[in-house]
């Protein structure tokens, strides 16, 4: 995949989202393996690059024209601009509405580097085994459900807003604990969590990528697209045009973060492992 990722440059696109689009994306043609043929991969890859230089055209007024330091940048919250962003850049590509956006911004003109937004804790069964094992009731656990960080942002960048976050929610005084969800099939590892005060706390078993005409979609948006649908399987079986991974996936990872006081570690053999 490293050879045809290089196709960012001739695309001129960065060579980073594209790799995470193009591992998103390739589990829809994968055999139940994981292989897939080198066409297959370079018409994902070719067509994943076509999208990111449209999506990155839509928000060609906020994409940021050299480095920055991160003396450059401080600390808001922001609103309308997170929404184009995650709508456009993010991997997912839709923001998660009635979330709080907080950005690392240009001093000067106010442009986001480095976005994230969070929001209350939804998903019951992460909620339910924070309560059990932890003791922190679902009305004060907040979720980091999207971060996103541009190609001048510093490298730093995503785990010093990650710090300022937990600071802003220190003084609202309702939140006790922030949850989000790294998923490693997509390159990600969590590093930047880790290095502010966040902890790998459990894990959560795979559910399968769902795509529609060829299309990543989330649960969210396939529960909004088709409301009477309540799994991926009967979606796929109800409509051609939806298909499902069949590569075996990683676990999801929850890392969690104390809003006061160190987060601590959880060993391996007491990471619960969540079903869906």
């Amino acid at each position: 995949m490293d050879r045809l990722l290089r196709l960012a440059r001739l695309f001129g696109v960065d060579r980073r989202e594209l790799a995470v689009r193009t591992r998103l994306h390739l589990p829809c043609y994968a055999d139940g393996a994981g292989a897939v043929s080198y066409w297959e991969a370079a018409s994902v890859v070719i067509s994943n690059a076509l999208r990111l230089r449209k999506d990155q055209w839509a928000v060609r007024d906020l994409v940021p024209r050299r480095e920055y330091a991160l003396s450059e940048l401080e600390f808001r919250q922001i609103g309308d601009d997170a929404g184009r962003v995650f709508d456009s850049l993010h991997y997912l590509r839709n923001a998660r509405r009635g979330s709080l956006n907080f950005a690392l911004v240009d001093k000067d003109t106010g442009a986001p580097l480095t976005l994230c937004s969070a929001s209350p804790l939804e998903w019951k069964r992460v909620a339910d085994q924070v309560v059990q094992q932890f003791g922190v009731p679902q009305a004060a656990v907040w979720d980091v459900s999207r971060v996103y960080s541009f190609d001048g942002a510093p490298p730093n960048a995503v785990s010093y807003l990650l710090a300022r976050v937990r600071k802003f929610l220190q003084k609202r005084g309702d939140v006790e604990l922030l949850t989000t969800v790294v998923d490693p099939n997509l390159g990600f590892t969590g590093s930047s969590y880790l290095a502010s005060n966040w902890q790998l706390w459990m894990t959560v078993r795979a559910r399968p990528y769902l795509y529609y005409r060829g299309r990543y979609m989330s649960l969210r948006q396939m529960w909004a697209a088709f409301p009477s649908v309540r799994s991926i399987d009967e979606l796929c079986a109800l409509d051609r045009k939806a298909r499902r991974s069949q590569v075996e996936l990683r676990d999801s990872l929850i890392f969690c973060c104390r809003i006061r006081g160190a987060t601590e570690r959880v060993l391996p053999e007491h990471q619960h492992r969540i079903l869906r």
